[in-house]
C-alpha cells in the first residue's frame, strides 16, 4: 500500500469516524496530558492521553474523554445520559493479537464500524480500543454483555469498558515531506492492504492498527501474530535491553558477533571496552538499527531507514555535480541518473555482501572457538569424573576386601562359639559325673568307717571281757 493510501486510511478514522472537538487541545497542555474528572452527559468523565502511530516515523497524539465508572454501577444500572455509540475498551493485554480480539468479541463483530488500536499514556503493556458501533441499542448491549468479562478461562484479566465522549486530536509528528493530510483533499478512496477492496464501512468493519494502517477487520482476524501487515510494526514491543555491566538502559548497542549489549562512549562505553577486549569491531545500536563500525570509526551503512517516513535513503547523500545540490546544477538526464544509481546499489550490494561474508566468518569462528572450548571443558568434567569414579571404585574394593574379611572372621567366631557351647555341655555332664561319683565314694568311705569302727567297738569290748575272766 503506498504512502497516501496509508495517510488516507489513518486519516478517515480520525476525521471523519472519531470527529475533533470544536474547540481543540493545544499540543503540550498540561491538561491534555493528565486524567481530569469534568461534568458532563449527566455523569462525571474523564481524561485520558494516548498515541498512535510507529514512533520512528509518525505519532499521533490525542485526549479521549470517558464516562468514569462512577456513572455507570451495579446499584445504578441506568447508562449515562448523552452516551454515544462509542465506546473504549480500556486496557488490552498487549499480548492480545488483533485477531485475539476480533474473535473475543466475534458475537458483535457485525454492529461494529470500526476499530482503531492507541495506546493509552502511563500503561505499559496494555493497550485501548476505540469502537464505533452501527447504533445505540448494539452499543448498550455489547456494554452490557462484554464489561467485566474474562477475555479467556486461563487469565484473570477482564474486559473493561467505558463509554466515550468525544475523542481530541492535540498533535502530529512526522516527515515534513509526508504531511498528515486528511482524506477530504483527496477524491481516491483508500483500499484494504490485504483484500485490496475500498475501505468502505458499509459494506464491512474498519480496524486501524495501533501504527494507523486501516484493514477490513474480516481480514486483518486472519492474522495470527500481533505485527502489522504492512510494515511488521509490532504492538507488543520487547522486553528493554540493559548494559551487561552498568545495567542502563539508554544509548545501547549490541555486539554482532557474540550479543553483548553495552552503553555507548556518552555512558560509561562498555561497548567500546568490549570492542578493545574481544577485537568485535561490529556493533548494533539497538535504537535506530544501525551498525558502527569500531575500526573505520563511522557507519557500515550507505542506505539507512530515515526516521521520518521510513523509507531507506542514503546515509549522507548529496549530488556528485554539485556541492549545493541537485537544483544548482543540470542533472536532467534521468537515465544518467538511474544508471549512477543503479550503479551505486551494485557498488553497496557487493559491499554488504563482502561485510555479510567477512562477520559470517568470525561470527563462525567465534562460535567454534566457544564451541572447542566448551568441549575441552566437557572432556575436562568427564575425565575428572571417570577419575573420581576410579578412585571411589578402588576404595569401595578396599572396603568390600575388609567387609569379607570381617564376615569370615565372624563366620570363625560364629562356630568357634558352637563348638565352645557344645563342649560346655558335655564338660557339664562330666562334671556331674564327676561329682556324683566322688559323692558316691565319701558315702562308701564313711559307710565303711562306720562298720570298722564297729568292728572296732565289738573287739574293744571282747577284748575286755577277755581281761575281766
Amino acid at each position: 500500500m503506498s504512502s497516501s493510501t496509508t495517510s488516507a486510511a489513518a486519516g478517515t478514522s480520525q476525521e471523519e469516524s472519531f470527529p475533533p472537538p470544536s474547540v481543540p487541545v493545544p499540543a503540550g497542555d498540561p491538561a491534555s496530558t493528565s486524567s481530569s474528572l469534568r461534568g458532563g452527559g449527566g455523569g462525571m468523565t474523564q481524561a485520558f492521553c494516548f498515541s498512535s502511530g510507529n514512533p520512528r516515523i509518525e505519532e499521533t497524539r490525542g485526549v479521549m474523554h470517558l464516562f468514569s465508572d462512577d456513572a455507570v454501577s451495579s446499584s445504578s444500572p441506568d447508562l449515562p445520559v448523552g452516551r454515544k455509540p462509542l465506546v473504549c475498551v480500556f486496557g488490552v493485554p498487549d499480548h492480545m493479537t488483533y485477531a485475539d480480539f476480533c474473535q473475543f468479541c466475534a458475537s458483535f463483530i457485525h454492529h461494529i464500524l470500526e476499530m482503531r488500536i492507541v495506546r493509552t499514556d502511563g500503561m505499559e503493556d496494555r493497550y485501548s480500543i476505540l469502537i464505533r458501533m452501527d447504533g445505540q441499542d448494539a452499543t448498550d448491549n455489547f456494554y452490557r454483555y462484554f464489561n467485566g468479562r474474562r477475555f479467556n478461562s486461563l487469565e484473570v484479566e477482564v474486559c473493561r469498558i467505558l463509554y466515550t465522549v468525544d475523542v481530541q486530536y492535540t498533535g502530529y509528528k512526522g516527515s515534513a515531506e509526508h504531511p498528515h493530510t486528511s482524506p477530504m483533499a483527496t477524491s481516491e478512496q483508500p483500499s484494504c492492504p490485504v483484500c485490496l477492496e475500498r475501505l468502505d464501512q458499509d459494506t464491512s468493519g474498519i480496524l486501524t492498527t495501533i501504527c494507523n494502517h486501516s484493514f477490513h477487520i474480516s481480514c486483518i482476524s486472519k492474522c495470527s501474530d500481533s505485527s502489522c501487515p504492512v510494515c511488521r510494526y509490532c504492538q507488543q514491543q520487547p522486553e528493554k535491553s540493559i548494559c551487561f555491566v552498568c545495567q542502563t538502559s539508554e544509548n545501547l548497542w549490541m555486539c554482532v558477533i557474540c550479543g553483548f549489549v553495552g552503553c555507548g562512549r556518552y555512558k560509561a562505553g562498555h561497548a567500546t571496552v568490549h570492542w578493545k577486549e574481544t577485537q568485535h569491531c561490529y556493533s548494533l545500536e539497538l535504537e535506530t538499527q544501525r551498525v558502527w563500525d569500531y575500526a573505520g570509526d563511522n557507519y557500515v551503512h550507505r542506505l539507512i531507514q530515515s526516521k521520518t517516513d521510513g523509507k531507506l535513503v542514503e546515509l549522507n547523500s548529496h549530488c556528485m555535480h554539485s556541492s549545493d545540490g541537485c537544483e544548482s546544477c543540470n542533472c536532467a538526464n534521468s537515465g544518467l541518473n538511474e544508471a549512477l544509481l543503479n550503479s551505486k546499489v551494485d557498488v553497496i550490494i557487493k559491499e554488504y555482501n563482502d561485510l555479510l561474508a567477512t562477520q559470517l566468518e568470525n561470527q563462525k569462528l567465534y562460535y567454534e572457538t566457544l564451541l572447542q572450548e566448551f568441549e575441552e571443558e566437557t572432556e575436562r568434567e568427564i575425565s575428572e569424573a571417570v577419575e573420581m569414579a576410579l578412585t571411589a571404585n578402588s576404595k569401595v574394593q578396599k572396603k568390600q576386601t575388609k567387609l569379607d574379611e570381617c564376615v569370615r572372621e565372624t563366620k570363625f567366631l560364629d562356630e568357634l562359639n558352637e563348638n565352645l557351647m557344645a563342649n560346655q555341655e558335655i564338660w557339664k555332664a562330666k562334671l556331674s559325673e564327676a561329682e556324683e561319683r566322688e559323692r558316691n565314694a565319701l558315702r562308701a568311705k564313711d559307710d565303711k568307717m562306720q562298720q570298722l569302727e564297729e568292728e572296732l567297738k565289738d573287739l574293744m569290748a571282747c577284748l575286755e571281757e577277755g581281761n575281766s575272766n
